[in-house]
C-alpha cells in the first residue's frame, strides 16, 4: 500500500513538472509576442505538442489579439510582415520544415521566426545552422535552461561566411532584452568584408571606365551620374564593412522580347547587387526595388524660348487695347477739327500749302502726325496751328514710349512654351541626344498610347532609320542658335552650355518633361538581403551632406541668368514680318486704287464721248 502511494506521489510530481514546463513555454511565447509590439499572426510549424497544449497556446495568444494557424502556403504578400513562425527543434519532422522554408524563401524579410530548442534537438540544430539566415532575416533561437530560456539571434553576412550568434536576452518569468540596439540595421551593418558589386552604366565615353575608378574628376561632361553613384557606393560599402566590386554595362536595361538587357539583366542574374541611378519604370519593378535618389538624372527637352516676335505681333504689344482705342478716337477728333478749321480758313485766303477744306487733306495731315512724318500742307490760321501743335506734341510722347517698348520686346523671349502639348504644336525643331536611352524612351512602344508623345516621336524619328539624333555638342550648339529643342539628360547639356553660351543666351533656357516619371533612383535586386541596409546608409549619406557635395562637385545645375538687361540682339526678317505684311497690303491697296482710278477715268471719258455723239 505504501509503495503504491509512493508511486502515485512520484507520478503527480512528474505531471506537475511537465505541466509547469509547458506553462512556462506558453507564457514565454506570449510574453515574447507582447515584447515585440508588432502586429502578429502566429504560425505553428510542425509542432508535435500534445493537443491540449496547442489549444492552450492558441487560447493564450488569442487573449492578446494574436491569431494562430498551422503552417500553410502564404498567399497575400501584403500581410507577410505579420507572420511569426514558431517551431520546436525537438519535434520530429522539423528538418523538413527548415528545408522547405529555405525553398520557399521564408528566412528572408519580412518573415520572423521563434525557434525553441532543448537538449534533444541536435540534428535539427545542425540543419538550422546551415540555413541561409542572411542580414535581413529575423530568427530568434530560444534555448531552454533550468531557469527559463536563453535567447540568441542567428544570422550570417553572406552564404560563404559562418553563422554569427548574438545574445538577445533571457526569460525567467519575465523577458529581459540585452541587445545594444533594437534597430535591426545597427545590429547587422557589419558584413565582415563581404563583396558587394555595382553595375556602372557607361554611355557617353569609354574613357569613363578609367576616370570612374580613379575618381580623378576628369571629363565631368561624360557619365557624371555613373561617377556619383560609384563614389556614393564606395562610401556605403565602407559604412557596411563590405568590399566593393564593379562591372560595366552600356545600357540601363530594357525588356525586349521578354528578356532584360543591360544593368537590369546584371542585377537579375546576381552579377551585381545594385546599379547606377535609373528612371523608375513599372516593368523594371518586377526585378528591382529602388532605394534612394543618389544623383539627379532628369530627362527633359531643353530649348531656348522662341522670340516674342515669333509667336505674336510685337508692334501691337507696346500699348494696351484701351490706349489704342484712345489714340484712334483722338485721331478721328483731330481729323474733324482740321476739316472744320480748314473750311473756316478758306473764307479768308487760299494758298498752295494750305488745306483745301476737304476731308482728304485733313485725314492726310492726321496720318502724317500719327506716323511722325510731317506734311507739306498745314493750317494757316492760329486755331488750326494750335490744334496741329498739340496733336504733334502728344503723338511725339506716345512715339517715344512706343519706340522704347519695341526695343525691349525685340529682345524679350516669349515664354509661350511651358507644357509638352505646347511644345508638340510649336514650330520648334525637335531632336534627341544620340544615346541608347533616347532610342528606348522615344520608341513607338513607349509613345503609342499617347497622341502627344506619338506626335513628338514622329517629328524626331521619321521611321527611315535615321531620325534626328545628334551628338550632345551639335545638339547644344543648335539650342544656342534658337528654335531647337533637344531631349537629353539635362546635366551634361548644362555642362556644355556653361562652356559655349554667352551670358545673355542663358536667360531664356527652358525645360519640358517628356516621360513624366519619378526621380531616378538606385536599383537593388528585389529580394536582396542587403536592400534595407543600403536604403539606410544612402539616407545617412544624404543626411550628413555627402550626396549633396558629390552632386555639386560633379553635376552642373541650370545656368543662372546674370545680365539679362544687357543682352543685345539684332533684328531679323522674322521680327519685321508684321511691317512687311503692312507694306505688302499697302502696295496691293495702292495698286487697287490705281486700277479703280484708271477705270473711273476711262469710264468717264467714254460717257463724255458718248454724250457728245448723242448731242450731235
Amino acid at each position: 500500500m505504501a509503495i503504491n502511494m509512493y508511486r502515485t506521489v512520484i507520478l503527480l510530481l512528474m505531471i506537475h513538472l511537465v505541466q509547469s514546463r509547458d506553462e512556462t513555454v506558453i507564457n514565454f511565447v506570449r510574453d515574447f509576442i507582447l515584447y515585440e509590439q508588432k502586429p502578429t499572426d502566429l504560425v505553428l510549424s510542425g509542432l508535435c505538442w500534445e493537443k491540449h497544449n496547442q489549444i492552450k497556446l492558441v487560447n493564450t495568444v488569442s487573449k492578446i489579439g494574436v491569431r494562430s494557424s498551422s503552417f500553410s502556403k502564404f498567399k497575400c504578400k501584403f500581410q507577410f510582415h505579420f507572420v511569426l513562425l514558431l517551431i520546436d527543434l525537438s519535434c520530429p519532422g522539423t528538418e523538413h520544415v527548415l528545408l522547405n522554408a529555405t525553398d520557399e524563401k521564408l528566412f528572408t524579410s519580412p518573415f520572423r521566426w521563434l525557434v525553441l530548442s532543448n537538449e534533444n534537438s541536435g540534428r535539427s540544430r545542425e540543419i538550422l545552422y546551415s540555413r541561409p539566415l542572411l542580414p535581413d532575416s529575423e530568427l530568434v533561437l530560444a534555448e531552454q535552461t533550468a531557469e527559463g530560456f536563453k535567447l540568441i539571434e542567428l544570422h550570417r553576412p553572406s552564404i560563404n561566411i559562418s553563422m554569427i550568434s548574438t545574445p538577445r536576452g533571457f526569460y525567467n518569468g519575465s523577458l529581459v532584452d540585452t541587445r545594444p540596439y533594437k534597430n535591426l540595421f545597427r545590429r547587422r551593418r557589419d558584413l565582415k568584408g563581404h563583396y558587394l558589386t555595382i553595375s556602372n552604366v557607361i554611355q557617353d565615353s569609354n574613357t569613363t571606365k578609367y576616370h570612374l575608378v580613379q575618381e580623378d574628376r576628369q571629363e565631368l561632361q561624360y557619365d557624371a551620374v555613373a561617377k556619383i553613384c560609384w563614389i556614393s557606393a564606395l562610401h556605403a560599402f565602407e559604412m557596411l564593412n563590405a568590399t566593393p566590386r564593379y562591372i560595366f554595362s552600356y545600357r540601363f536595361g530594357y525588356k525586349v522580347n521578354g528578356q532584360w538587357s543591360g544593368m537590369i539583366h546584371d542585377i537579375q542574374l546576381n552579377k551585381a547587387d545594385l546599379g547606377t541611378n535609373c528612371v523608375v519604370f513599372i516593368d523594371r519593378m518586377e526585378v528591382v526595388a529602388y532605394t534612394d535618389t543618389v544623383a539627379p538624372m532628369r530627362m527633359r527637352f531643353v530649348f531656348r524660348q522662341p522670340p516674342l516676335s515669333y509667336v505674336s505681333n510685337i508692334f501691337s504689344l507696346p500699348f494696351s487695347r484701351n490706349v489704342w482705342i484712345a489714340i484712334a478716337v483722338c485721331s478721328v477728333a483731330c481729323t474733324a477739327t482740321f476739316y472744320l478749321t480748314s473750311k473756316w480758313e478758306l473764307k479768308f485766303e487760299t494758298n498752295p500749302t494750305q488745306l483745301d477744306g476737304s476731308i482728304g487733306d485733313a485725314l492726310l495731315l492726321t496720318m502724317s502726325a500719327v506716323t511722325q512724318q510731317g506734311c507739306y500742307i498745314e493750317p494757316r490760321r492760329m486755331p488750326g496751328r494750335v490744334m496741329e501743335w498739340v496733336f504733334f506734341a502728344g503723338l511725339m510722347a506716345l512715339y517715344a514710349a512706343y519706340s522704347a517698348n519695341i526695343v525691349v520686346l525685340l529682345q524679350a523671349p516669349s515664354n509661350s512654351i511651358k507644357t509638352l502639348a505646347q511644345l508638340a504644336t510649336s514650330k520648334i525643331d525637335l531632336a534627341a541626344n544620340d544615346l541608347d536611352y533616347n532610342r528606348f524612351v522615344l520608341s513607338p512602344a513607349q509613345t503609342l498610347t499617347d497622341p502627344i508623345h506619338q506626335s513628338i516621336h514622329d517629328r524626331i524619328d521619321d521611321g527611315n532609320g535615321k531620325g534626328k539624333y545628334y551628338h550632345i555638342y551639335e545638339g547644344v550648339e543648335r539650342i544656342r542658335k534658337g528654335l531647337f529643342a533637344f531631349h537629353s539628360i539635362v546635366e551634361p547639356v548644362y555642362h556644355r552650355v556653361e562652356k559655349t553660351f554667352l551670358e545673355s543666351e542663358k536667360c531664356d533656357l527652358t525645360e519640358v518633361d517628356f516621360i513624366n516619371s519619378f526621380d531616378a533612383a538606385t536599383p537593388v535586386k528585389k529580394d536582396s538581403p542587403y536592400i534595407e541596409l543600403l536604403r539606410v546608409v544612402y539616407k545617412q549619406l544624404r543626411e550628413v551632406g555627402i550626396l549633396s557635395v558629390l552632386n555639386k562637385r560633379l553635376q552642373t545645375p541650370k545656368p543662372h541668368c546674370s545680365n539679362k538687361l544687357a543682352a543685345f540682339s539684332s533684328v531679323g526678317l522674322m521680327d519685321l514680318i508684321p511691317v512687311l505684311l503692312l507694306m505688302m497690303y499697302g502696295i496691293l491697296f495702292s495698286i487697287l486704287i490705281m486700277l479703280l482710278e484708271m477705270a473711273h477715268y476711262r469710264l468717264n471719258n467714254y460717257y463724255q464721248v458718248k454724250r457728245k455723239l448723242n448731242w450731235w
